[in-house]
Parts: C-alpha cells; structure tokens; sequence
C-alpha cells in the first residue's frame, strides 16, 4: 500500500528510518539545550493507563509558542518473548497558529534518539573524561542509541557491553565495531565500572544491575527507571555518588519518578536539574568528581526532536511531505494512514 500523500487533514507520517535521519545526534542534543534555554514551553505531567497483561499506554502532551506536539505509545514488555517491539506508537505534531497537523513520527525512534541525546548532552556538559571508554549496561534498544550517540559526538573509541542476554550484548558490540569503535562483551558490570569513565545504565529498571562504586572521573547515565518501584543502580551506589560527587536529574518531576534514587533516601527535590546546568554553564563545567545523572523523561525531549523535524522540513520542505525525500515513498520509511 503506497503511503498517503499529506494534505491540511493528513499529514506525512513518516517510518522509523525517515524519522531517525532526520533527528542527527549532535543537532538532537543542541535543540534540547535550545529548549531548555527558552522560556514558554509547557509540558503537563504525562498520563500512564496501566493495560491488561502489565502493558502501558502513554500519553505525553507538551508545546511552545509554535509547535505543539503529543506522544501516544504503548510498552508491552510481553512482546519481547513473542519478538514484537515493546514499545510502538506515534509521535503526532501540530502547529499552533493553525492547528494543523504538520507530521505524524516514528514513536519508539523519536523516543529512542531523544533519551540518547539527553544523555549525550549531559555528558557533554558534565563527563570529566567524555571520550570514554564506555560501559553500557543492557543491549536492547536504547544500549543502541547509547553507543551511536557516544561514539558518533563525543568520539568515543572503545564500547564495553554487559548483558543478560549474551547474544544481545555481542550484537551491540558488533554494531559498535561497525561505527569504528573497539568493543568487548563482558560478564560482570560492577567490575567493568573500574575501566570505564563513561557508563550508560539502558535496561527495563526491573532489577539492580549496578552495585560498586565507579571511578571517581565517572559520569553515569541512567535511563530505564522512570517509577519509584523501580531501579538500575543500588542504593548504595545512588549515596556513594551524592556523597562523592554530584547527581543530577533530567527534570523536576524526577521527585516522584527516579526509583533508585527515592529507594536510597535521597531528596530528590533538592537535586539540580539538566536545565541549571545548562543555564548554569560555568558551574556545570566546574564541577570535579564523579557524576550521576538520573533520566525519567519527559515529553519536552520529545517537542524538542518535534521543533527540529520541521527545522528541517522548513529548509527541505519536500524532506518530509510525503512526495520525496529520503523514506518518503518507501516502506521502510513511510506508512499509510490508518
């Protein structure tokens, strides 16, 4: 089926491999601090409707001055044991002066490469040794990210990967020799926290997959807890980090999201948020010692990846109108409507 051509009541609803190149890495983390920077943008806390079986529908609304956008995906984490994407659904964007519908996008992707790239940005702003080498912990999707974004922007030359899964993990590895960095699969994360200066916490946050403290240079990302029931680091770690050296958390509404560091006592509300450090430049590159950065999300990530699509589409408009352009027609890139 060839996918519809967009008009004022259907937009181009682009696939997962058209909506990825146009969300490059390094332009991703700049809109994000772009965002951050600006005043006016609302985002309402996102709406969470527990479905059958321990699946979740999302919905995650948030706008500025211009663009609009909101976010409807489903995690259904049976889907992995069925070989189903655990994650799937839309990102759709508005424009506000007319409330048009200017383009429908990749849901998991845009969530994929906007939590990557907060990450990124974070490193880039608060990582003492930024160039690595970089554990990543979990082999899934957002491990994935992780690597490309690490090794693409910051240069990063050597990738250690630890994982339940033994295939996953040499996947990942594989994928991050083809982007021309050195990798291994190791057996046990806590002791790879001794080599690694750069560390990328990317599981489901259903269980502790990191206890030792790491190295005092280390910056950690942590990205797959976004509930107080759940946790990718120890309490102990969370403590020996806000003892040691910093945490930071990706927004405000950590205060009721970051399981592992609510579950080791830490006040969350007294912790900065990426937004200081990026007002706060100065203070942020400053900063000695390790870091612990703590990411729930937030569906500003996802209007920022919004902003920057129809960045791109206003200087190629034919880039994401459904006529041309790559994945426009293709599909592996585009859908149809339903």
């Amino acid at each position: 089926m060839q996918p519809v051509p967009p008009t004022a009541s259907s937009p181009a609803v682009l696939g997962p491999e058209a909506t990825a190149e146009l969300l490059p890495w390094a332009a991703l983390a700049d809109e994000i601090a772009a965002l951050l920077l600006e005043d006016g943008v609302a985002v309402p806390p996102r709406s969470v409707l527990p479905l059958a079986g321990g699946a979740r529908l999302f919905v995650m609304p948030a706008s500025d001055r211009r663009v609009a956008m909101a976010k409807l995906i489903t995690l259904t984490p049976g889907n992995a044991a069925r070989g189903r994407p655990t994650i799937q659904g839309d990102v759709v964007v508005f424009d506000v002066a007319s409330g048009e519908r200017r383009v429908v996008l990749d849901g998991p992707t845009v969530t994929a490469r906007r939590t990557a790239a907060v990450s990124l940005l974070a490193a880039q702003r608060l990582a003492p040794v930024p160039q690595g080498p970089l554990l990543v912990v979990g082999a899934g999707v957002q491990g994935l990210a992780h690597v490309q974004a690490f090794v693409q922007v910051l240069g990063v030359r050597e990738v250690w990967v630890a994982s339940r899964s033994a295939a996953s993990a040499e996947a990942l590895a594989q994928a991050a020799r083809a982007l021309g960095a050195q990798a291994r699969v190791v057996q046990d994360a806590d002791a790879a926290l001794a080599h690694c200066p750069l560390v990328a916490a990317c599981t489901p946050g259903t269980a502790v997959v990191l206890s030792a403290p790491p190295r005092p240079d280390a910056f950690v990302a942590a990205v797959g807890a976004y509930t107080p029931a759940m946790a990718e680091l120890s309490p102990g770690l969370c403590r020996w980090m806000a003892q040691q050296g910093m945490v930071v958390v990706d927004t405000a509404d950590a205060v009721h999201e970051a399981g592992d560091l609510l579950q080791a006592g830490i006040d969350v509300a007294r912790l900065p948020t990426l937004q200081d450090m990026v007002r706060q430049e100065a203070a942020a590159r400053a900063h000695t010692g390790p870091v612990l950065f703590k990411s729930c999300g937030w569906a500003g990530w996802d209007l920022a990846a919004a902003r920057l699509v129809l960045r791109a589409g206003a200087a190629a408009p034919l880039a994401i109108d459904g006529h041309t352009g790559p994945g426009a027609h293709s599909p592996a890139g585009s859908r149809p409507l339903p």
